[in-house]
């Protein structure tokens, strides 16, 4: 890789050989396996940030970046790096400079970003610009919030703070594929009728895509990844590949991707598909108790895919009242009891209440636990700019509590046992992964854990194309050989029946 190349253009070619051909669609942001083009230009980013010597401290301690694919629909030259692209100014107007066009309509190269700012600024040469950039020197801005620091504290002071920030959200004007202009006030205002959060626009997905359109590049395919330390509370791992958040760009993206051929949110097949696979395994009056598939939701959500709850519905169509009593996360397994009456739900409930009903896990963990049994307890609360993950939060997180027992071991990997005590969302995968837990994530942990997903094929019947596809380091490592899906399996639940007053032991074990 020519390091120069990263401070003499804002438009990064491919260098190394191979074949690989253009993906059809966009990538879905919001989950998604890298493609082999986003993981080369990936490669080559980690390559350069790891010479920045000055930026070594700072990106120690967590840093976001990502790089988006692109081809020129036209061979317009590349457009002066300066002050002018620096400028939140939309400018459509044909860009000129002395440096040689963009000629090849099909050969990809690749822009370059990271969010919120890296070493005090947010433009450094090589990668691209804020979608606006408040450290320009903007004397509206500067004045008003000199202003209004002097001024005393109340609501005075509270109003116009206020309206200088709506001032500065109008600022930021996001294109999207077809030409269209949307500022965060009214992209957050259609979507969630909220006022944008701080730090909205900010990160790497919609600069990228925004620089992408005002220079006339077609986007063919991203990626975003993590350098350095956890954030705090949270899990992410070093070189490790995350979608955009939800929070601050979904809102955004759903404008930006508008005219672009973008990818199914993939999860969809396979919802689809795993809710065939759901079977009884005990009825009678009462309750019923089901065999949910690593893959299907337990109760409906916003995707148009089948539910536990809606297939029981189907099944018995007298039932009426609350039906689920317990949820299982859509890519766990196992076994989940339903009420067939609101009376047989209560009592059921106040059983986990009590803590009388008794469920065992099991889960195939990354890496080797050292103790053979023990306790993990950590306040756990929604990560509200990435749902649906949970983080650590010793300020307002709920206490969860779960016991857990080690049945082997292999050179790489734990099987174990999880026996929780309370019932919080995503419990046993945050207690699995988190440092302060067992810090081994669940194998096959799309929100926690590690690459589960290999990178997608090479070759189609297209032409190909002369690029380097292949990653310079191994994908799923121990993880390679094993299915996509989560290990994790609820394989057991003891109870009382509310009417027969026996307890009751039902068990599916783990097909994994």
């Amino acid at each position: 890789m020519d390091i120069s190349n990263y401070t003499s253009t804002l438009i990064h070619p491919l260098t190394a050989e191979g074949e690989c051909v253009l993906p059809q669609q966009f990538t879905y942001p919001f989950e998604y396996t890298p493609h082999p083009l986003s993981v080369a230009a990936c490669e080559e980013l980690k390559a350069y940030i790891s010479t920045r010597e000055d930026w070594k401290e700072e990106v120690s301690r967590g840093k976001m970046f990502g790089v988006l694919v692109v081809t020129s629909k036209s061979p317009l030259p590349v457009p002066p790096r300066g002050n002018d692209e620096q400028s939140s100014t939309i400018n459509r107007e044909s860009l000129t400079d002395n440096r040689e066009p963009l000629t090849d309509n099909r050969k990809p190269s690749y822009l370059i970003a990271f969010s919120g700012l890296l070493d005090g600024k947010n433009f450094h040469e090589g990668f691209v610009p804020p979608v606006f950039d408040l450290q320009q020197d903007d004397e509206y801005f500067q004045k008003e919030d000199a202003e209004i620091s002097k001024m005393p504290d109340g609501k005075e002071k509270s109003e116009r703070s206020r309206q200088l920030q709506m001032w500065l959200f109008k600022q930021f004007v996001f294109l999207n594929a077809k030409g269209e202009e949307k500022d965060l006030c009214e992209i957050f205002d259609a979507e969630t009728c909220r006022i944008p959060p701080s730090g909205a626009g900010e990160c790497c997905a919609p600069k990228l895509l925004q620089y992408a359109y005002i220079h006339n590049l077609q986007p063919i395919c991203m990626a975003e990844f993590w350098l350095g330390q956890s954030p705090k509370g949270e899990i992410r791992y070093e070189g490790e590949y995350y979608p955009a958040c939800h929070a601050k760009c979904k809102p955004i993206l759903k404008h930006m991707l508008v005219g672009l051929d973008v990818e199914e949110n993939p999860l969809l097949p396979m919802l689809r598909a795993t809710a065939e696979r759901m079977r009884i395994i005990y009825d009678d009056d009462w309750i019923v108790a089901v065999d949910k598939p690593s893959g299907m939701l337990a109760v409906k959500g916003n995707l148009d895919v089948p539910s536990v709850e809606e297939k029981i519905q189907e099944i018995y169509p007298e039932i009426s009242g609350p039906l689920i009593v317990h949820r299982l996360d859509m890519d766990t397994s196992g076994v989940m009891l339903i009420a067939k009456n609101k009376e047989i739900h209560k009592a059921l409930q106040i059983q986990f209440y009590k803590h009388e009903i008794r469920k065992r896990y099991i889960a195939i963990l990354d890496g080797i636990v050292k103790s053979d049994k023990g306790e993990i307890i950590l306040p756990l609360s929604p990560d509200r700019n990435n749902r649906p993950r949970q983080m650590v939060n010793y300020e307002h997180g709920k206490e969860s509590i779960t016991h857990y027992e080690v049945i082997s071991r292999t050179d790489a990997t734990t099987r174990i046992a999880f026996y929780p005590l309370t019932g919080r969302t995503h419990q046993l995968r945050v207690h699995a992964a988190h440092t302060n837990g067992l810090g081994c994530p669940i194998i096959g942990d799309r929100l926690y854990g590690k690459s589960p997903l290999p990178v997608p094929p090479l070759t189609d019947n297209r032409e190909p194309l002369t690029v380097n596809c292949e990653p310079s380091f191994p994908l799923g490592g121990i993880r390679r050989g094993l299915d996509n899906r989560l290990h994790l399996h609820a394989e057991s639940i003891d109870f009382i029946h509310p009417i027969t007053g026996k307890k009751l032991h039902l068990e599916v074990k783990a097909e994994f």
